[in-house]
């Protein structure tokens, strides 16, 4: 493939509900351009773009694949994004890099959740956008009715660029309204006809309606439109392209991408109308040695710089590097830096990836996208730029992560595979976290749902050799006492020799926060030698509470009286004496189990304020507030205990249809209720049996 300049370019994401028909379009668009023999299908397994085991064998798309080809003078770089919510990371590192996106919507299920969900994406990152109606020739396919929805529910800026031609079973092509041509399909090719005459009418209103959007986008055209003169081609053009990249103008367009109808159109207006790098403003980003604000454009003459978007971990080629050239360009064997760890990195050679085929190449330039491997200190969101003149870029965002589970492994002695496994596979997605909890011995991953979690754990089985079981995060309670204790701790041991002596008297009672130790000897009764002693005894039993073993918390003991033996006293006979004291004392003061309360903002829209309410009621959770959201979603704030919310991603999701966010911090412990308490203390005991 040759080297294009900026302004030949185009990088777009595909967006849209699972199964709207994104893989099956960037096949089309590769059997179009004469680049593969049949177009694949996704439930056979044998696409370009879904070539990962876990994708083939799950029959969705999972990760983001970067399908480069060339149409008519063009290079567009298709970036194939998944529909499923699990993997909404590879959407958001893709928008990144996009220029332009194109919306699929299915012509038999209209607007679905993820058509709102890229629709805000596009909307928020100010993305020219572009929609496809797919799967035109299917029974209950109906474009009016689908168009009629898109307008209401984003706004007229969607406009029709195109109307079917034929319908259902009979679909066989579209009427461009801009350039007033019909275009017919058979599979193969394309061929230009006349538009029917029972179409003239309604192409005629859709034209009108577009006159008026490229009017508007130039005075002296809305002159012209007013005065009743007709715009030439190059004005519509120019206008509509004008309108596309401020976002003032949402094309529709339509087709069937399994039967390889609409693609040849859909291509050129691609090329036409969707933004080159050369139509972005200059990309700002930070000096990371000075505290001032750096700029890069296109120009020739700038240095290069360019962001990694997209890590694959292979455990046999290593890690490959996918990133946009942002600035000026790049050739093999270069010595770049990495801005974000200020390391150097020497790039190897650079390629291409049409899903996992290489094409190699000998320079990248400016607003185009390639990949290279093993680099040593580079993960996704990493700025590369030249030596002598550094910048940063903003990073990725991600949403965080909600649903926990936690990780063990089914052969002992794994542990180390898994933690080795897991780090590679965060690099390859950071939309997933992972942590080892110190107190509960366990490793826990935060993902988007359970099919998120489920494909890294096979990911660990066929890539790492590490098989793990998912089990539910155990939750980390703690105890503490509501009452008052005085008690006393004696040891004392005699077996020939040097015994063992030590006593103590010690008053327990509740403290307002972590544990509290005071002494109040008089007389010596117990030596300043020996005190340190005490309090360390102490100390060491806060790890495991009377009821149910948990860490004690909150507590103040006083140590007042107590004896010793010249001879067998010893700083381990306080210590010991001490604990004793502890167990007796913290048994007799009322202890009670304290809960983990996390505070969750959830945010989802109006209609299912009651539904979200009734169900954190359910959990035990309280209201503490509501506050309305833009685009007509509202915020419930409560408070919950967190043994009630591991799996509340997952609940959230079916109950919102995936309309619902949320957001979760702890904030505090809580006295357990009784049945809740007596449920944790039996299951300590019986763990212990």
């Amino acid at each position: 493939m040759k080297i294009y300049e900026a302004g030949k370019i185009r990088n777009i994401a595909l967006l849209g509900h699972g199964g709207c028909g994104k893989t099956t379009l960037t096949e089309s668009a590769l059997y179009t351009a004469k680049l593969i023999n049949r177009i694949g299908r996704v439930e056979d397994g044998n696409t370009v773009s879904d070539f990962d085991k876990e994708e083939i064998a799950r029959k969705i798309s999972i990760n983001t694949s970067v399908i480069p080809m060339e149409w008519e003078g063009h290079k567009i770089n298709f970036i194939d994004t998944p529909g499923y919510f699990d993997f909404v990371g590879e959407v958001q590192s893709s928008i990144k890099v996009a220029g332009g996106l194109i919306i699929l919507v299915d012509a038999t299920s209209g607007i679905e959740v993820g058509t709102e969900k890229a629709w805000d994406y596009a909307e928020d990152k100010k993305k020219p956008t572009f929609m496809f109606v797919n799967k035109m020739d299917r029974e209950n396919a109906d474009f009016d009715k689908v168009l009629n929805e898109l307008r209401e529910k984003f706004g007229k800026k969607v406009a029709p660029f195109q109307i079917p031609l034929g319908e259902k079973e009979s679909f066989i092509g579209n009427i461009n309204v801009v350039k007033m041509i019909a275009k017919e399909y058979d599979g193969k090719t394309c061929t230009e006809k006349p538009i029917p005459e029972d179409k003239m009418q309604q192409v005629a209103e859709i034209r009108e309606m577009l006159m008026e959007s490229v009017a508007e986008t130039d005075e002296m055209l809305l002159e012209k439109y007013f005065a009743g003169e007709e715009f030439t081609q190059e004005e519509i053009q120019n206008g509509l392209r004008k309108g596309i990249l401020s976002g003032e103008i949402v094309p529709v367009l339509c087709g069937a991408t399994a039967k390889n109808i609409g693609i040849h159109s859909l291509l050129n207006m691609i090329n036409d109308y969707s933004p080159s790098p050369m139509d972005m403003p200059p990309k700002q980003g930070k000096h990371p040695h000075k505290d001032e604000v750096v700029e890069r454009s296109l120009e020739e003459n700038q240095p290069f710089s360019a962001q990694v978007f997209k890590t694959i971990a292979d455990p046999y080629m290593g890690k490959i590097s996918i990133f946009k050239v942002i600035s000026g360009s790049l050739k093999a064997d270069m010595e770049v830096v990495n801005a974000n760890k200020d390391e150097k990195e020497k790039i190897g050679n650079l390629f291409l990836l049409r899903g996992k085929n290489q094409i190699d190449i000998s320079e990248v330039k400016a607003g185009d996208i390639a990949a290279v491997a093993k680099l040593q200190h580079t993960n996704t969101g990493d700025t590369l730029c030249s030596v002598s003149d550094p910048i940063i870029y903003s990073g990725i965002e991600f949403d965080q992560p909600q649903l926990y589970l936690a990780v063990e492994p089914k052969a002992r002695g794994d542990e180390e595979k898994i933690s080795s496994g897991l780090q590679r596979l965060a690099e390859e997605d950071p939309s997933f976290s992972f942590e080892r909890n110190v107190e509960t011995k366990q490793t826990l991953i935060r993902g988007h749902g359970e099919l998120h979690i489920k494909v890294i754990t096979s990911k660990l089985k066929n890539k790492f050799g590490v098989e793990v079981e998912l089990s539910d995060p155990i939750v980390p309670y703690r105890e503490t006492i509501k009452g008052k204790s005085d008690v006393q701790g004696k040891h004392k041991k005699q077996s020939g020799g040097h015994g063992q002596y030590g006593d103590v008297k010690i008053r327990f009672e509740p403290a307002v926060e972590g544990f509290e130790f005071n002494e109040e000897i008089f007389g010596g009764s117990v030596p300043k030698s020996y005190i340190p002693a005490v309090e360390k005894g102490l100390r060491e039993c806060l790890e495991s509470g009377a009821l149910a073993g948990y860490p004690v918390v909150n507590i103040k003991a006083t140590l007042y009286d107590g004896s010793y033996h010249d001879v067998d006293s010893s700083e381990m006979a306080f210590k010991i004496a001490a604990s004793l004291a502890f167990k007796k004392g913290i048994e007799t003061a009322k202890p009670v189990l304290l809960e983990p309360i996390v505070k969750v903002n959830v945010i989802v829209p109006e209609e299912y304020m009651g539904d979200i309410m009734g169900d954190l009621n359910k959990r035990r959770g309280r209201i503490i507030g509501m506050e309305p959201q833009p685009k007509g979603m509202q915020m419930v704030a409560a408070e919950v205990p967190q043994s009630e919310m591991f799996k509340y991603a997952i609940d959230l999701r079916s109950m919102t249809q995936a309309r619902g966010v949320f957001t979760m911090e702890f904030v505090r412990y809580e006295e357990a209720p009784q049945m809740i308490s007596e449920k944790v203390v039996e299951a300590a005991k019986a763990a212990k049996v």
